[in-house]
C-alpha cells in the first residue's frame, strides 16, 4: 500500500478506478452497460450524466484489463511527475480533464463510441513522445524513438480491431494536440493567450495554498509559484539584491533618459 500512496496520486487514481471497474464488469460483479456511453440516454429526461465518466473506466477486455491500466499509469505518471508542462500543482489534472472533454465530444457524441480509455492512453503517449522524442522506447519486441510511439500505438490498433477503432482511438491524438496548440503553440509562436489554465480551488486541492513553499510528496518536491502577494519585499521592479554602499536594489524616483 506504500508503493500505492507513494505514486502520482492522478495517475494511480485513474488506472486503479479503470482496472477495478473493468474487473469487476467483466467478471459479472457489477453491469457494465450502466456505464458505458450511449449518446440517446445522455440526452434523455432525466439525463445519464454520469455515463461521459463512466466510460473512461472501461478497459478493453481479456487482456486489455491489464494492459490499458499499465498503459495509463506508465506514460501519465511520467507525465504527472516529469513533465515541465505541469510544475504547478492541479496542472496534470486540468490537462485530463481537458483530454476528456475533447474525447467525449469526438469520439461519444460524434464517432458514437461507448469507451473511452484507449484514446486517453494514446493522448498521454503523443504528449509524452513531444517532451522525450529521443527516448527508446518498446512495445511487445520493437524499440524505437518515442517520437513514433503514438502512431505505433495507432498502427497496432488498426491491425489487431480495425479502422473504426483506430479512429476512436485517434481522437486522443487530436485532443493532445489541441492541449499543445493552446497552451504552448498558440501563446509562444502566435502572440495569442494560454486559454486552459487551472482554477484556483483544482491547485488547492493539490496543496497550491502554500504558495512559493516546497510541497514535499511521496513521488516528488514541488514548488508552486510566488504571487506578488506572497513576496511583498518584490512588488516592485526592484532586482531583488544589493550591493552595499551603492543604491543598486533599491526602487528610486525614476528619470527618463536624456531629459532634465
Amino acid at each position: 500500500m506504500d508503493v500505492f500512496w507513494n505514486a502520482p496520486p492522478v495517475s494511480r487514481t485513474y488506472a486503479a478506478a479503470a482496472f477495478v471497474v473493468s474487473v469487476l464488469g467483466y467478471t459479472g460483479f457489477i453491469p457494465l452497460m450502466p456505464l458505458v456511453f450511449v449518446k440517446p440516454l445522455v440526452f434523455k429526461l432525466p439525463p445519464q450524466i454520469w455515463r461521459v465518466a463512466t466510460a473512461f473506466l472501461i478497459t478493453g477486455d481479456k487482456f486489455g484489463i491489464i494492459f490499458d491500466p499499465y498503459m495509463l499509469y506508465t506514460y501519465g505518471s511520467q507525465l504527472e511527475v516529469g513533465s515541465s508542462r505541469f510544475s504547478r500543482p492541479g496542472d496534470f489534472f486540468t490537462y485530463l480533464v481537458f483530454l476528456c472533454t475533447v474525447i467525449a465530444a469526438t469520439a461519444g457524441f460524434y464517432l458514437d463510441a461507448w469507451r473511452f480509455i484507449d484514446a486517453v492512453t494514446l493522448a498521454f503517449a503523443y504528449t509524452f513522445a513531444q517532451d522525450n522524442p529521443r527516448k527508446k522506447v518498446s512495445i511487445f519486441i520493437l524499440t524505437f524513438e518515442a517520437r513514433w510511439l503514438p502512431y505505433a500505438l495507432l498502427t497496432f490498433t488498426f491491425v489487431m480491431a480495425g479502422p473504426y477503432q483506430a479512429m476512436i482511438q485517434a481522437t486522443g491524438l487530436l485532443a493532445a494536440h489541441l492541449y499543445d496548440f493552446l497552451t504552448r503553440i498558440w501563446p509562444e509562436f502566435g502572440g495569442g493567450r494560454n486559454v486552459v489554465v487551472t482554477p484556483r480551488f483544482v491547485g488547492r486541492w493539490f496543496g497550491a495554498d502554500t504558495a512559493g513553499r516546497p510541497i514535499t510528496r511521496g513521488y516528488g518536491t514541488a514548488f508552486t509559484p510566488q504571487t506578488a502577494e506572497t513576496r511583498p519585499h518584490e512588488a516592485g521592479w526592484s532586482s531583488g539584491w544589493e550591493i552595499p554602499g551603492t543604491s543598486w536594489g533599491n526602487r528610486g524616483p525614476g528619470r527618463r533618459l536624456g531629459g532634465e
